[in-house]
């Protein structure tokens, strides 16, 4: 979406441009890795994608080395399995995944990861723990969503405690996180000083591939590194599984498949599907998601008898943005593409899950606009027109089929709000009744409200945003996340959304439909 206003604020109220490189500054600089005589779990470890018997095991070393998990019911690594990975090395950037398989369902999992060199010496391991999705239909389902990472200039500042919003959501103690997109922002580089609408100065920790926009591999992957220099992100990431999509910052803002940057706007790489594909590189290389054919990202994680993810791509497969008004679908009205379309009608169709969660990293209804016409899939009021189209295709068809208790999570808009569409409302009706929840930013500026489009008859139920609200950011508690726990008596799931702080803000309770 286009962050041109926040920016034209932020201008206003005086941010610094430095001379030298960020990266340079004297105040504050990311320590550097000191390499020891044994190889280092150099930036944490993470787990994801974590099913009823498997989870994606992910860390990163120092030097070539091979990756060693050892697993565990108890804490003590009593009766410890070991598994044993790959040899990473500078093609990998240093980092490594392990797939661990015959996991014991619905159990805390401790697991504990360390490198070891091919002459024998081992490093010290770090340790972590993740909870597998259960089969039974008695066990409590418990995770947290939200998305937006170190958007608009807004990078660490360890004199205001870091990426505080992580460690609220560590507080609540959720089974896994779903990260719904911009996972980093690859396309807006850090200042070491920047001053703040309220008069103070938000003091960033800097690093050379994070002081410039990403155009190589390896300035993609310093994008991932940065994340991981912040405490609260390991540590979330070391207790809490992480299941995760992309968006536009992951390359560039708003970017399509085949996009040409004009000159002039800070590039020296114009193709964009050259930075996408080295983006999507360091995407696999540092995220703890599963091994894909092409890469591909849209995946079903099931969760048990309570629960099934569904995560969408709604980036690599849409045609190019512009007015959106096509009256007929076809490849210029391509948003999620139709394979992906077809995919996710069969597969949910296909769950036996109580509840259906659809992980989109766009919102439906909001009008998210775009230099070149529309950005999202609403284009404003009226029936289905062009991206539009999909939607529509989709929702008729889970109504055809009888799928009950689908609900939409997102991101994007950097707020949270709670919209229930209703086809009574809508100027297309043939659908039945769904929730769509949006929350974020995790750590980024604070945008909206967005205004809604009544195609499919969205109603704002609860937004934490009013019109005209000022600018706001990771310096107040205006950064968001949401919850949703399912109840294996009653399978109602009742959704929550939290500030920074982790204050609760709203919530409602969804009955489950037959």
């Amino acid at each position: 979406m286009s962050r041109r206003a926040f920016h034209r604020r932020f201008a206003g109220a005086g941010a610094l441009l430095l001379a030298s490189p960020a990266w340079a500054q004297s105040e504050p600089v990311a320590p550097a890795i000191i390499r020891g005589s044994l190889p280092s779990v150099a930036n944490g470890i993470a787990s994801g994608d974590v099913t009823e018997s498997g989870a994606v095991i992910w860390s990163r070393t120092d030097r070539p080395a091979r990756m060693v998990v050892e697993w565990d019911t108890d804490a003590g690594f009593g009766s410890a399995r070991r598994v044993v990975g790959p040899v990473t090395g500078p093609e990998a950037d240093f980092t490594a995944k392990i797939l661990l398989g015959g996991l014991p369902a619905g159990a805390r999992i401790h697991y504990r990861v360390r490198f070891e060199e091919s002459q024998g010496g081992a490093g010290e391991a770090v340790a972590g723990s993740l909870t597998t999705a259960s089969r039974e239909s008695d066990s409590e389902v418990h995770f947290a969503w939200s998305g937006d990472t170190c958007g608009q200039g807004l990078g660490i500042d360890e004199s205001r405690g870091g990426m505080r919003t992580y460690a609220a959501i560590r507080s609540k103690q959720p089974q896994f996180l779903v990260h719904s997109g911009d996972t980093i922002y690859a396309d807006n580089p850090l200042k070491a000083r920047m001053t703040l609408p309220d008069g103070s100065v938000w003091k960033n920790l800097v690093t050379e591939e994070k002081s410039k926009v990403a155009e190589t591999l390896a300035e993609f992957r310093g994008n991932y590194r940065y994340s991981l220099l912040d405490r609260h992100v390991r540590e979330l990431y070391a207790d809490t599984p992480l299941f995760v999509q992309w968006d536009d910052h992951e390359v560039l803002n708003n970017w399509w498949p085949g996009r040409q940057l004009p000159p002039g706007v800070g590039y020296q790489v114009r193709d964009v599907d050259l930075l996408a594909k080295r983006s999507r590189q360091a995407f696999f290389e540092y995220q703890p998601i599963a091994r894909h054919p092409d890469q591909q990202i849209y995946r079903r994680i099931p969760r048990g008898p309570l629960c099934e993810l569904f995560m969408l791509d709604e980036r690599s497969h849409r045609a190019p943005n512009g007015p959106n008004r096509q009256r007929e679908r076809g490849p210029d009205t391509d948003f999620m593409g139709r394979p992906q379309v077809e995919w996710l009608k069969a597969a949910l169709a296909s769950s036996r899950a109580t509840w259906k969660v659809v992980c989109s990293d766009m919102p439906i209804g909001l009008v998210v606009g775009d230099a070149n016409g529309a950005e999202s899939f609403a284009n404003g009021d009226g029936p289905p027109l062009g991206r539009e189209l999909e939607v529509a295709d989709l929702l008729s068809h889970l109504k055809r089929e009888k799928v009950r208790n689908v609900v939409w999570l997102t991101a994007d808009v950097h707020y949270c709000a709670s919209h229930y569409y209703d086809p009574a409302k809508a100027r297309f009706g043939d659908f039945d009744p769904f929730w769509e929840f949006v929350s974020g930013p995790l750590h980024a500026g604070t945008f909206g409200p967005t205004a809604l489009d009544d195609t499919f008859g969205p109603q704002v139920r609860y937004s934490s945003r009013a019109p005209g609200a000022p600018t706001a950011g990771p310096w107040t508690p205006h950064q968001f996340f949401g919850t949703v726990r399912i109840d294996p008596r009653t399978k109602a799931a009742t959704v929550t959304h939290f500030n920074r702080d982790g204050t609760r803000l709203w919530d409602v309770e969804l009955e489950a439909r037959g």
